[in-house]
């Protein structure tokens, strides 16, 4: 079992340019996470690595801009803190480290896990001013979102038995 509030402090305590209301930051994290968690209800993604992206997948942004190596930096802090600070098998780390690592490269992916990331991500892009598109996203569940506009009427999908 992952200690995520620890995990999460862990990584909040890395120096940082973020503040928690970064485009790029923990609030952004938490939104992530929050929409692949509703996207796995139907994607059958691992729960447990979808909820390490959101953490990962921009944790190590040197800005707010461009930063395209971000990704690959974010995989290998997640690297850092695998075996001290949460487990996961061989297998289930390599899903993590290419979702982290291509996730703003790669459009479309097969593996319902890596799918849920970055379409959980892409959600979010309204942060942004970025209406998501559907024909970028790879879930049914999301491209459905998308189409609406609105996650809101999915949000009684996210388990209430989780810790933050």
């Amino acid at each position: 079992m992952i200690d995520y509030p620890a995990l999460w402090q862990a990584v909040l305590d890395l120096p940082s340019h973020r503040t928690a209301h970064s485009v790029h930051g923990p609030d952004h994290w938490k939104r992530v996470e929050r929409n692949a968690l509703i996207i796995a209800t139907d994607s059958g993604a691992d729960v447990e690595i979808v909820r390490l992206f959101a953490l990962f997948h921009d944790a190590q942004r040197v800005n707010e801009w461009g930063d395209p190596e971000h990704g690959a930096r974010g995989a290998a802090l997640a690297g850092l803190y695998r075996g001290k600070l949460f487990e996961l098998s061989d297998e289930s780390f390599e899903i993590l480290h290419y979702a982290c690592t291509w996730h703003t490269g790669g459009r479309h992916h097969e593996n319902p896990t890596i799918a849920t990331c970055w379409d959980a991500d892409r959600l979010d892009l309204d942060r942004c001013g970025i209406t998501p598109d559907p024909d970028y996203m790879s879930t049914n569940l999301a491209k459905k979102i998308a189409e609406h506009g609105s996650i809101d009427p999915w949000l009684n999908l996210v388990p209430t038995n989780l810790t933050p």
